[in-house]
């Protein structure tokens, strides 16, 4: 009886002791997988247009903070359907959220903080041979609208694309006509075909030709981006000085937009990439900044002459 009182103390001491070692792991375990603004791990959406530089500043971010981003690339229609699934809860695109999809968080007591943090541009690229750097944006209206003119064609990335949106804005209609427009995935597959192909126009994102990756040098050698004449008659080169005035026409400013609705990694990046590290980022980037990063001015108290 005595034996048998003490076997089982014995048991009930060690379901405590395991129970313990269980809920002590599991406690550090939550604590480790916490997400702060600048520690733990989350998904970002991002406009496949603007990849390249979201994945500067996540190098960036990540090698300074205790910090895990899964970049999640689709066309700008996929990223807007995958956020309202829940895939992720931060989100980059090259416009603001429209009523519906503010509506849409608002039912769910969610307020998206949108911060703008850069100043992107479309560009038209040809192939250098054809020694035509020059083209009209009201020719590539009406040639959306349908109307024939000396375009050939126009090469697309994706047909749910933000670059697709933003022509099919500037000319007024809903969708892009039949004739005379091509498609791929992703704008590197736009610049190859560019590249081999004689006489058609691409339109990618310029962070595609100004951070391109080593293996689409030789095709970026081969082509030649456009200046656009816009309605004033004026010819504009995708430069960061005219993206950041806007007299390049089809610069557009770039959102991260946070629907997280705590204060997780969305707040800590979106602080990060709109401050002065992710402003300097994309001063080197060629693309501009949605404000000028801070100069340091060092004074000394006496001349330095040099022997």
């Amino acid at each position: 009886m005595m034996k048998s009182s003490f076997i089982k103390s014995i048991f009930i001491v060690s379901v405590i002791i395991i129970f313990t070692i269980f809920a002590c792991n599991k406690t550090v375990k939550d604590q480790n997988d916490e997400e702060t603004i600048i520690s733990g791990k989350t998904n970002l959406l991002v406009d496949e247009t603007l990849v390249p530089i979201i994945e500067d500043f996540k190098t960036v971010f990540e090698a300074q903070y205790k910090a895990k981003i899964n970049l999640i690339s689709k066309s700008e229609k996929e990223s807007i359907i995958a956020l309202s699934k829940g895939e992720a809860d931060i989100i980059i695109l090259s416009r603001k959220l429209n009523k519906n999809e503010l509506a849409f968080f608002k039912q769910k007591k969610i307020n998206p903080v949108v911060t703008p943090f850069a100043i992107d541009a479309l560009t038209f690229i040809k192939k250098k041979s054809t020694n035509d750097t020059l083209i009209a944006l009201v020719d590539v209206i009406n040639f959306v609208k349908g109307e024939k003119n000396t375009i050939k064609g126009l090469v697309f990335d994706n047909p749910n694309s933000s670059s697709v949106r933003f022509i099919c804005e500037l000319a007024g209609v809903k969708e892009l006509p039949r004739n005379g427009i091509f498609s791929f995935s992703t704008n590197d597959e736009v610049i190859k075909h560019i590249a081999t192909n004689d006489g058609m126009i691409g339109v990618v994102g310029l962070n595609w030709l100004s951070q391109s990756k080593p293996e689409m040098k030789q095709y970026i050698d081969t082509i030649s981006v456009m200046y656009v004449k816009d309605d004033k008659g004026n010819y504009n080169y995708p430069s960061q000085e005219s993206i950041a005035t806007r007299k390049y026409p089809l610069a557009r400013v770039l959102y991260i937009i946070n629907c997280q609705g705590y204060e997780g990694l969305g707040m800590g990046f979106a602080s990060f990439i709109a401050g002065e590290i992710g402003q300097r980022i994309l001063l080197q980037s060629g693309l501009a900044p949605i404000r000028e990063p801070s100069r340091n001015i060092i004074i000394r108290n006496q001349i330095e002459i040099k022997k």
